[in-house]
C-alpha cells in the first residue's frame, strides 16, 4: 500500500519567524555541494528513481556540482529543515511553500512545478449523499492541510462554509479505520486512502480535486539565494527531473521500469502506481509546465490559498490580511510587493523546454 506523508501537521516546533528570517536573508555563497529533501508521494516518487538510476548524478556532474538526494519520513519536517537552511530543495506543495517557508520569512522559489491533484484528494459521506448532505456533520481530516482547503472549496461550490460543519482533526494513519466506526460519517483525505474509503460499500465521493483543477499543487522549492547565487543547481535538477518525465511518460520497458521502481519503492505495486497517476496531471513535458505558471489562473490560485491561509491563522501572528506575503508569478504578484517570500519562476522549465539545459 503507498504511504502518503503529504498530511500538514502544524506544530509549534517550527523555528520562530524572526529566526527563520536571519536563514532565509542571510547572503548566499557560490557552492558545489547541495542537498534535496523528498518525501513519499506519488508525484515526488521520481525523485528517488532519478537517484537510484544515476540520472541526477548525470546532470550534476554536467555542472560540476554534488547533489544528495535524501528522503524525510516526515513530510512537514523536510520542509521545516528546509526552512532552517538544512536542505537547499524540498518538495511541497504550494499551499504548504506559502504557509511554512514564506511565512516563516525565508524567500522561496517554486523551480518545478511538477503536478497538480486531480481526483487524488476528495470528500467522501456515507450513504447515497451530494455534498449538500454535508450540512451539520462532522468531518474527520488532518486539519489545516490541503485536506481542510479542499473541503472549505467544496463547501463554497454549494453555498456553505466551515460554520457549517465541525472539523474533526484526525491523523492520516487513523482515518480509514475510523470511517469504519458508526460515529464517522464524513472525512476528507487523499489517496491511496481516498480509494480505501471510497471502495467501501454505501459510500458517496461528493467532492474531490478534480472540481478544482490546478490549485493542489505539488512543487520542488529552492531556496532564493541559493539558486541566485548557484544558477547551475537550478539546471542541474531542472535536466534531470525531465529526463525522468520522459522516461516514465513512455510505453516501452524503460518506463515500465522506471514506474515498478516507484511503485514497489513507495509500498505498492505498478497497478496501484499506475492508479496513482490517473488522478494526478503530472506535467510530463516542460512546456505544459511553463505555460501553467504563466497562466492567470495560477495567480487566482494562489489568492485564494492565501485567504484560506490567513482566515486560519497560518501567514504568521503578525500578518493583517491574506496579502501580508507577496506571491510573485508570471502573470502578476499577489500580496505586499514589498514582502515577496514565494516566487513561481518558469525560467528553468523554459529551458528545458527549449533544449538549452
Amino acid at each position: 500500500m503507498l504511504q502518503v506523508f503529504r498530511s500538514v501537521k502544524r506544530v509549534a516546533a517550527v523555528v520562530s519567524i524572526c529566526a527563520l528570517t536571519m536563514f532565509g536573508t542571510a547572503q548566499a555563497t557560490e557552492k558545489t555541494e547541495f542537498k534535496l529533501a523528498w518525501t513519499i508521494y506519488v508525484g515526488w516518487m521520481p525523485w528517488d528513481y532519478g537517484a537510484a538510476s544515476g540520472i541526477v548524478d548525470k546532470w550534476a556532474d554536467k555542472y560540476g556540482i554534488k547533489i544528495e538526494v535524501v528522503q524525510i519520513n516526515d513530510y512537514v519536517e523536510s520542509i521545516n529543515q528546509f526552512t532552517a537552511g538544512q536542505f537547499d530543495a524540498t518538495v511541497m506543495t504550494n499551499m504548504d511553500a506559502l504557509t511554512i517557508p514564506a511565512a516563516s520569512g525565508v524567500d522561496s522559489t517554486a523551480l518545478i512545478v511538477g503536478d497538480f491533484s486531480n481526483g487524488n484528494d476528495g470528500i467522501v459521506l456515507k450513504g447515497e449523499k451530494s455534498l449538500k448532505d454535508i450540512k451539520g456533520q462532522n468531518v474527520n481530516l488532518v486539519e489545516l492541510s490541503v485536506s481542510h482547503y479542499l473541503l472549505a472549496r467544496g463547501l463554497e461550490s454549494v453555498g456553505m462554509t466551515e460554520r457549517d460543519v465541525t472539523v474533526v482533526n484526525t491523523s492520516d494513519a487513523d482515518l480509514v479505520a475510523a470511517f469504519t466506526t458508526s460515529g464517522v460519517t464524513a472525512v476528507t483525505t487523499w489517496n491511496p486512502l481516498l480509494s480505501e474509503i471510497t471502495a467501501m460499500p454505501k459510500t458517496s465521493k461528493v467532492f474531490d480535486s478534480s472540481m478544482i483543477p490546478g490549485e493542489i499543487i505539488d512543487l520542488l522549492v529552492v531556496n532564493t539565494d541559493t539558486l541566485k547565487a548557484n544558477p547551475k543547481l537550478g539546471k542541474a535538477l531542472t535536466g534531470a527531473w525531465y529526463e525522468i518525465m520522459a522516461t516514465m511518460s513512455g510505453s516501452d520497458e524503460a518506463a515500465v521500469k522506471a514506474k515498478t521502481f516507484m511503485a514497489e519503492a513507495s509500498g505498492t505495486d505498478l497497478i496501484g502506481y499506475e492508479a496513482q497517476l490517473a488522478s494526478t496531471k503530472m506535467f510530463y513535458k516542460p512546456a505544459d509546465a511553463v505555460a501553467f505558471t504563466n497562466s492567470a489562473k495560477l495567480t487566482a490560485t494562489m489568492e485564494k490559498v492565501s485567504e484560506f491561509s490567513f482566515e486560519h491563522g497560518l501567514l504568521g501572528e503578525g500578518a493583517p490580511d491574506a496579502g501580508f506575503i507577496g506571491i510573485e508569478t508570471p502573470a502578476g504578484v499577489f500580496g505586499d510587493k514589498g514582502n515577496i517570500k514565494l516566487r513561481f519562476d518558469p525560467s528553468y522549465m523554459a529551458m528545458a523546454a527549449e533544449g538549452a539545459l
